[in-house]
């Protein structure tokens, strides 16, 4: 099933040669219209008319989340105020944040890939879409909802917060599909747990989950608890918001990145050298249909891989592999690199372990320390200390073998690890800064 078969299932060489032309305009545009990017490119030597072919791209210079902050708001727009009829903006941790504008036909492309993502993922035009994403400056919620309306379902704008009540909405107004974090997922579940709600007594059947790197352990949860099939997403408000890339139903082993709007690249994050396909690097996204603030070669931090094998879905794009996490915030703990998602893999294979953890780094008499506090379920805490003792020793001693890392595991009572509605708090790092 499709929701533009032309364009889904285009040939290999019909999807570069549009590539080609579509990057051929994109660049001409932005040399004459946005000061940054006719400063870049002259600065790299590059002509915006010498563009022969795909190979070309990887003479074009990196184009950062600094660069977007420097910018701040409206200098990369490569459009007049006038023609902007959206604005979003990331939730930045740190600085300003960064601000993205979008002309009607970027919406309209926004909602078709959206729509397109969901088709993709198994949703129909007769579901009931819960959405629980974030509305407002996020894209979440409204690039899920403008999706969900163009494909002709039903769709609830929820937004987040007020979890009770999203499981009476659910309940009550029959949802099938459920859009929203990962992690908010299992708060859910839990929620529902405490009222004596069986989601296997909801008409929910699959869930399309993102905005935060998570497990395939994590997913068997999610589809164990939730009673669904859970579909990863992808985006960033940078590029366009969610809907950049999706895994198909028919095989969810790797994200369709739908190339007729972004050209994919895999780069070594230290070098900024091109990976050959299936080699694990950073994601390098070019926008090529975006008219309000089209990007050149946007570092967007996500640690993936890419291939072009066929799929079995008939789709011809592009996959890119589920995120192992950021190359920013990968932690180095004494010469080892660790990513969040790597310690949560291991501790979904725990029995008796919940699916909420906090990773607190510190530095004591010179040397990183690793803290993995996660939660245990109630007839484990309750067990003796001995036991205890010895499950910490066991993913203490896992984490050591699988990662190289020395870390201190503390099991926590249930419910002491701060929820989150959004994004979940992984990681918190005292170490002084430089």
């Amino acid at each position: 099933m499709f929701f533009d078969e032309e364009f889904e299932t285009l040939p290999r060489e019909a999807i570069q040669a549009l590539q080609l032309k579509r990057l051929q305009a994109m660049v001409s545009r932005v040399y004459h219209c946005v000061p940054f990017y006719r400063d870049s490119l002259d600065k790299a030597g590059v002509a915006p008319d010498s563009f022969r072919s795909l190979a070309d791209l990887q003479r074009l210079p990196f184009t950062y989340k600094q660069d977007m902050r420097d910018s701040y708001p409206y200098r990369m727009f490569a459009v007049p105020m006038e023609e902007i009829v959206r604005i979003h903006a990331s939730s930045g941790t740190t600085g300003k944040p960064t601000v993205v504008g979008y002309t009607k036909k970027d919406i309209d492309n926004w909602a078709a890939l959206m729509a397109r993502s969901f088709v993709a993922a198994g949703v129909h035009k007769g579901d009931i879409i819960h959405n629980a994403y974030g509305y407002g400056l996020f894209t979440g919620g409204l690039g899920a909802h403008y999706g969900a309306e163009r494909l002709g379902a039903s769709v609830i704008p929820m937004s987040g917060g007020n979890t009770q009540k999203q499981i009476m909405i659910m309940q009550d107004f029959g949802s099938t599909v459920l859009t929203c974090t990962p992690s908010y997922s299992l708060f859910m579940a839990e929620a529902a747990k405490e009222e004596g709600i069986d989601f296997k007594q909801l008409k929910l059947r699959v869930g399309i989950f993102g905005a935060e790197p998570w497990s395939e352990a994590m997913r068997n949860d999610i589809e164990s608890k939730l009673n669904l099939s859970a579909v990863d997403i992808y985006g960033l408000s940078e590029i366009m918001g969610p809907g950049v890339a999706i895994e198909c139903a028919a095989a969810k082993k790797g994200l369709h990145i739908w190339e007729d709007h972004f050209i994919p690249e895999i780069i070594n994050p230290e070098t900024g050298a091109v990976l050959p396909e299936g080699e694990k690097g950073e994601l390098v996204i070019t926008t090529i249909t975006k008219e309000g603030i089209p990007l050149i070669r946007y570092r967007t931090r996500d640690i993936t891989s890419l291939t072009y094998e066929p799929c079995v879905c008939g789709r011809t794009h592009a996959r890119i592999a589920r995120m192992s996490g950021r190359s920013d915030d990968m932690l180095i703990i004494r010469g080892v690199n660790v990513f969040p998602s790597q310690i949560e893999s291991i501790l979904m294979g725990v029995e008796g372990v919940e699916p909420h953890y906090v990773l607190i780094v510190d530095r004591k008499d010179m040397l990183d320390t690793l803290e993995v506090q996660v939660e245990v379920g109630e007839e484990i805490f309750s067990d003796e200390i001995k036991h205890l003792q010895a499950l910490s020793f066991q993913i203490e001693k896992k984490i050591k073998e699988m990662l190289g890392v020395t870390c201190k595991v503390r099991l926590v009572e249930p419910k002491s690890i701060t929820r989150s509605e959004g994004k979940a708090k992984r990681v918190i790092d005292n170490r002084p800064k430089a």
